[in-house]
């Protein structure tokens, strides 16, 4: 039986534990922050409650197959999953609403009557080709782990998952100027780069491969645990406590330990060191600091009944601006049935290029900018606010230890290797790399995966090459 450290209590973190307990090994978590769950995480007050970080859940396959592997009990025994219908409703300010359902049969002829014959086709032709680009690079880029280190990918041949087929071939090169060119209608094109932005990724620099994430929402749809993401969270980390995992909260790991060339465990902040025969790194602090965007999100309380029909998800596309809108229909998110709660949230950038938010007034005018889109598009939200809460990427950055607040985006095939997350091990033999800073990137399903690569790689022996 191996001893092994595992640096944060994320998603990723959680996954990799499990799975290795469940393994016959002796899994320690270290977390430097007081619970589990990373970026998945939980804000109360006055009997509201909200998810602040992802409030979806998409790819839930990655989740299912973890708890297969790790117990008799699977997800659904553990989580209400349901899947979000409809899948999403995009609002302009010129009025133009579209409500795209969660059967695929019904999209084309929705996005057909918002914006004329022939758009429902455009889209399902792009979408088309977006599946080739999936299922060319699923495999390689989700169900495989990456042991080349980073900047040996981005030069000599580059890329290790080449253009193959599909939307990969295809110029421009960035994922906006696809939606431009192929989809015509701005706001057709907006339903695109809008869906990206909600990833966390700039349409302008991501490559067209990108589409995929619209097609994996299409295909394998949205879903929505009861009692919000945090519920997610919760059942795995009980998972890992069924499976032997040890947690120590309120830990910070300062660096890895090597002895003899290779890992040999982790040395905490407060100078103890902890023996490990391997060690997997799911925070932040190992290598450069990650580049990207952050979100700023408003927290809202409203009084008043939640309107019958209204969508799960809104994504509101306004002055080059897209807002993300999640009201959920879930009694433990209000006190009572007279109130509702609203997520809303967008891409915001961070560094040299984006907002001082230690300014006080700064948050004050996102928080009014992100109202003032969701009432040009006739959603009434704000005569109906008891209070707000904004979470800037400070805020974040405090939640995550991700400096900047940065928010990973998912990996992507194409761009010469640019847009792949950290590789699956680390400098040192016996340390890998697992959570949203490491492949296959940022998401949800993305964080569980790299769990999964890790233990594979742990159990399996460094030839391991993923599932077959």
């Amino acid at each position: 039986m191996s001893r092994i450290v595992v640096v944060g209590a994320g998603m990723g973190a959680m996954a990799v534990a499990a799975r290795l307990a469940r393994a016959g090994h002796r899994v320690t978590v270290v977390e430097r922050s007081g619970t589990h769950g990373g970026a998945v995480g939980r804000a109360e007050r006055d009997g509201f409650a909200f998810d602040t970080g992802p409030g979806l859940l998409y790819f839930p396959a990655v989740w299912r197959d973890l708890f297969i592997k790790t117990g008799r009990v699977e997800l659904a025994g553990c989580v209400d999953l349901a899947r979000v219908d409809p899948a999403v409703e995009h609002r302009f300010t010129d009025g133009t609403a579209v409500r795209l359902p969660a059967a695929l049969g019904g999209v084309r002829q929705a996005l057909d009557a918002a914006f004329g014959g022939g758009a429902g086709a455009r889209w399902a032709e792009l979408l088309g080709r977006a599946r080739e680009t999936w299922e060319a690079t699923r495999r390689p880029l989700m169900e495989e782990p990456l042991t080349t280190p980073v900047s040996a990918r981005l030069t000599g041949e580059g890329d290790p998952y080449p253009a193959r087929r599909g939307v990969l071939r295809r110029r421009p090169a960035t994922l906006a100027a696809l939606a431009a060119q192929e989809l015509r209608d701005p706001r057709l094109a907006a339903l695109l780069t809008g869906l990206v932005q909600d990833y966390g990724c700039d349409p302008e620099r991501v490559p067209p491969s990108a589409a995929v994430l619209a097609y994996i929402e299409q295909t394998f749809g949205t879903w929505y645990p009861a009692g919000g993401m945090r519920a997610l969270a919760d059942a795995v980390h009980r998972r890992c406590l069924d499976c032997g995992v040890e947690f120590t909260f309120g830990t910070a790991a300062a660096r890895l330990l090597s002895r003899d060339g290779r890992a040999a465990g982790v040395e905490l902040a407060d100078g103890r060191r902890l023996p490990a025969d391997s060690v997997v790194w799911s925070a932040a602090g190992v290598g450069e600091p990650p580049s990207g965007s952050s979100r700023f999100t408003l927290l809202l309380a409203l009084r008043g009944a939640r309107p019958a029909g209204t969508p799960h998800r809104t994504l509101v596309h306004a002055d080059g601006l897209t807002v993300s809108v999640l009201r959920p229909d879930d009694p433990a998110l209000r006190p009572d049935a007279e109130h509702e709660t609203a997520v809303l949230s967008a891409r915001v950038p961070t560094g040299a290029g984006g907002p001082d938010w230690s300014a006080p007034a700064v948050a004050a005018r996102w928080a009014e900018r992100l109202m003032s889109a969701a009432d040009a598009a006739g959603l009434a939200l704000r005569e109906r606010a008891l209070w707000h809460e904004a979470r800037t990427p400070l805020d974040v950055e405090r939640q995550t230890g991700v400096p900047g607040g940065v928010v990973p985006p998912p990996a992507f095939a194409g761009g010469g290797g640019a847009h792949l997350a950290a590789a699956s091990t680390g400098r040192l033999p016996g340390a890998y790399r697992a959570g949203a800073l490491a492949h296959p990137g940022g998401g949800l399903a993305n964080a569980g995966m790299s769990g999964a690569l890790a233990a594979g790689l742990i159990t399996e022996g460094p030839d391991w090459r993923g599932s077959s």
